[in-house]
């Protein structure tokens, strides 16, 4: 079994409120289910209006499957399509 993370750092710089935040990382996360079929979440910054961190999880019998999610998701992201500028990311691919 493969649990593939990703923990992404957004900065939403034209944000001005925790409602349009959420509203930005409410479609993002969504996206991110229907497209990838993947568990996302927020899990830090919450407080923070111009700062988010998700984090997105995938888990497959196929270290391949694993890798290719992970890569997609991450393009996902850093395409610009959102009001979001990815600062950082870190994936890690746990093998049990």
């Amino acid at each position: 079994m493969n649990i593939g993370i990703i923990k992404c750092r957004l900065r939403l710089a034209e944000n001005l409120s925790l409602k349009g935040k959420r509203q930005v990382l409410k479609s993002i996360i969504a996206q991110l289910r229907n497209r990838f079929n993947v568990s996302a979440a927020e899990v830090a910054d919450n407080d923070l209006w111009q700062l988010a961190t998700i984090a997105v999880c995938t888990l497959s019998n196929n270290q391949r499957f694993t890798n290719e999610v992970i890569s997609k998701v991450v393009n996902f992201v850093e395409s610009g399509r959102f009001e979001a500028e990815v600062l950082d990311f870190e994936t890690e691919i746990i093998h049990l």
